[in-house]
């Protein structure tokens, strides 16, 4: 029989599960995004203990490398300084005659429909430094966004 015909498993033909990306640069995280790291690597490490499911159990690993890698690496931001937005901040801006509340956030704590804003995101980078009541240019547009208020998270 001609070896193009012949299948050892179903194992080699599957594709390959590659490991989760770092994003580049500091792990910056707040302290509740610290607490939330912890409970994570502690979840997944019980579902470890406790999954019988070899394709689970190989994706839950996965997982846990990289929550574990996120841990090693978090460092916990000091608060920015008073009446600056920085990491850490909650800010109310007006943007397009909108008004929106955001908080500036490490990458793995960051929810945008939430409001919480990633610190490498472009509306955190623009606004990141202004105080309130000053306007800041993004997105191209000269004074786009007014910072109304900043407060800590």
């Amino acid at each position: 029989m001609s070896v193009a015909f012949r299948r050892e498993s179903d194992e080699e033909h599957k594709e390959p599960r590659f490991e989760i990306p770092i994003p580049v640069g500091p792990n910056l995280v707040t302290p509740n995004g610290l607490a939330q790291i912890e409970t994570r690597v502690a979840e997944l490490e019980a579902r470890i203990a406790s999954d019988q499911d070899a394709a689970g159990l190989e994706e839950t690993k996965r997982d846990l490398r990289y929550w574990r890698t996120r841990l090693a690496t978090a460092q916990v931001a000091p608060p920015p300084p008073e009446g600056e937005v920085g990491f850490g901040s909650r800010v109310r801006l007006r943007h397009d005659g909108a008004v929106r509340d955001i908080a500036i956030v490490g990458d793995d704590e960051a929810d945008p429909s939430a409001g919480l804003i990633s610190f490498s995101a472009p509306l955190a980078r623009a606004v990141m430094g202004a105080f309130a009541g000053e306007y800041v240019d993004f997105a191209g547009k000269a004074e786009a966004i007014e910072i109304v208020e900043i407060g800590a998270i």
